[in-house]
């Protein structure tokens, strides 16, 4: 049954997919909750497991087990997380930013970080316009208004799962808008 589906989903069936995340979340999460004793940071690296596991899926091996397969790639999501958690945390201050740092007298924006804050989320908001209003919503759920997987399924009247591989998508059709836009700037 689960080769079966697996071999529908190298195939790009969408209800395979929807099957093997149905089969797999639980021991996923269940693993990851373990390792980072944090719900949200979980439920993140376990998302973005399975969109890193069904980009690809065509490289899975049959010889191994599928469930191991995906536990490898969560492995590396949360070493990845921490390896960003641990750069922001340590970048290098000259003596001259902190000069700066402490001659601040006022710790409110000026005009012109306010200009750069309003420009970066007007550009992040008109790529999120360009998806679908079901993706639209569940990302304003999930990152502006900082719901729950449980929250957003209760608000929405939809199973858990449903919210789970909505916002798979919606996150994977964003970051391809993101970086069409940012080929074009480029070109």
């Amino acid at each position: 049954m689960i080769q079966k589906n697996i071999a529908k989903a190298k195939l790009g069936d969408q209800v395979a997919f929807t099957f093997l995340l149905d089969f797999f979340w639980n021991e996923v999460y269940g693993f990851m909750l373990k390792r980072t004793e944090n719900e949200t940071d979980a439920e993140d690296i376990v998302i973005e497991t399975f969109a890193k596991a069904f980009d690809k899926i065509a490289t899975y091996n049959p010889e191994f087990g599928f469930n191991t397969w995906l536990i490898a790639i969560a492995k590396n999501v949360h070493i990845d997380m921490l390896r960003k958690k641990k750069t922001s945390l340590f970048i290098d201050i000259t003596e001259e930013d902190e000069h700066q740092a402490y001659s601040v007298v006022d710790d409110s924006n000026s005009a012109e970080d306010e200009l750069i804050i309003e420009q970066n989320l007007a550009q992040l908001l008109q790529y999120i316009k360009q998806l679908k209003p079901a993706y639209q919503e569940v990302i304003q759920m999930r990152y502006f208004q900082e719901m729950t997987y449980q929250e957003m399924a209760e608000s929405l009247e939809e199973p858990l799962n449903n919210i789970k591989i909505k916002l798979l998508r919606s996150k994977k059709l964003l970051s391809e808008i993101i970086t069409s836009s940012e080929k074009k700037k480029s070109k």
